[in-house]
């Protein structure tokens, strides 16, 4: 039995030896693979050609333990959706829809809270309460695509927790999701976003090279980095970058830098010019990101005059760079601010 007890998580070959082991022939593990992971079932009930019996039998050991729907909230604005599911024991994750022209876009959470500390984030304020398994992350894609009814293509995980800091889990998710027996989504429509832990995106880049990854850099300094993201004491800029050029080097792909811009902090003309000199001749691309206010911090987004400033420093020194087009903003944007919201109004996990 492998460590996680659900049945989205199993791979194909987990799952062929457990309906062995229950007596069944093998061809009915690729029918309950195929129920789960490609027509994407809700309840065992709807396995409409697999034996009773063996339901049962599997269920004991691996329950379909998935995401239920708390609440769902659509932007007036361009027709983004966030989601509050609840897990099998309580807890609460967020997700997010995003539709664009090439296809639809589902951001989802690794952990049920974040333990990395980053100051102007939602998520981490209630701390970490658990890792996601596979199933749990896979089944928050399943959901929204059941619900909406129609084909998600593109999958980033950037929502709440740290997706390396529950990387084995994040590594199995990713190997189901491209499975062509299951949901057949290409490696190179996955986008896996770290703070910053050093050795996990050096065992990354040699293990899931296909993905694309980005780093959430959010400081040109040393100094700054510490201030915003804690992550920055354990492994600082010298260590990051090293780590990043050899994703680059191992996977012959650009990275993304995400940066978000907070005023008065890290969103003047020295950080952009930092900035520069940091990323310069490495191929990467950089994400600017006007920060989300958060209620409890004391951080402000950057004005627009500054960002379109930031933005243009950055250009005039050849640096592949773009604003991201804020979504969902009229619906709880900044991450996880639903989630603490329900879990505090509830007195939640």
């Amino acid at each position: 039995m492998t460590q996680w007890h659900d049945l989205r998580s199993l791979t194909l070959e987990e799952l062929t030896r457990a309906v062995v082991r229950a007596g069944d022939k093998k061809y009915r593990a690729k029918q309950i693979y195929g129920w789960v992971h490609r027509k994407l079932v809700r309840t065992p009930g709807e396995m409409k050609n697999v034996p009773s019996r063996l339901k049962d039998d599997l269920l004991k050991d691996y329950p379909l333990h998935g995401v239920t729907e708390l609440k769902v909230l659509t932007s007036s604005l361009d027709g983004t959706m966030k989601f509050l599911f609840r897990l099998h024991d309580g807890n609460v994750i967020e997700s997010v829809l995003m539709r664009y022209k090439h296809g639809n876009s589902v951001c989802i959470s690794s952990q049920a809270g974040c333990r990395m500390g980053c100051r102007f984030c939602a998520s981490t304020l209630l701390g970490l309460a658990r890792n996601l398994t596979p199933g749990e992350m896979l089944d928050q894609i399943y959901a929204i695509q059941h619900i909406i009814g129609e084909r998600i293509s593109n999958v980033v995980v950037m929502g709440t927790g740290e997706p390396f800091d529950n990387y084995d889990s994040l590594s199995r998710m990713i190997r189901i999701l491209c499975d062509p027996e299951g949901l057949n989504i290409g490696h190179r429509s996955i986008t896996v976003s770290t703070c910053g832990i050093v050795p996990m995106i050096r065992r990354f880049a040699d293990e899931h090279p296909q993905i694309t990854l980005a780093i959430s850099l959010h400081a040109s300094n040393d100094v700054t980095r510490k201030e915003l993201m804690p992550v920055a004491n354990r492994y600082d800029l010298d260590q990051l970058m090293e780590a990043a050029q050899y994703y680059v080097d191992r996977t012959r792909r650009r990275i993304t830098f995400e940066y978000s811009l907070v005023k008065g902090v890290n969103d003047g003309r020295r950080q952009a010019e930092e900035l520069s000199d940091l990323v310069r001749g490495l191929n990467c691309h950089i994400n600017l990101i006007p920060v989300n206010p958060v209620e409890e911090r004391d951080y402000s987004q950057a004005e627009p005059a500054d960002v379109a400033a930031f933005k243009h420093i950055l250009e005039e020194r050849h640096i592949q760079v773009t604003v991201r087009r804020e979504m969902g903003r009229d619906i709880s944007a900044a991450c996880g601010q639903l989630r603490k919201g329900y879990t505090e109004r509830n007195g939640e996990k």
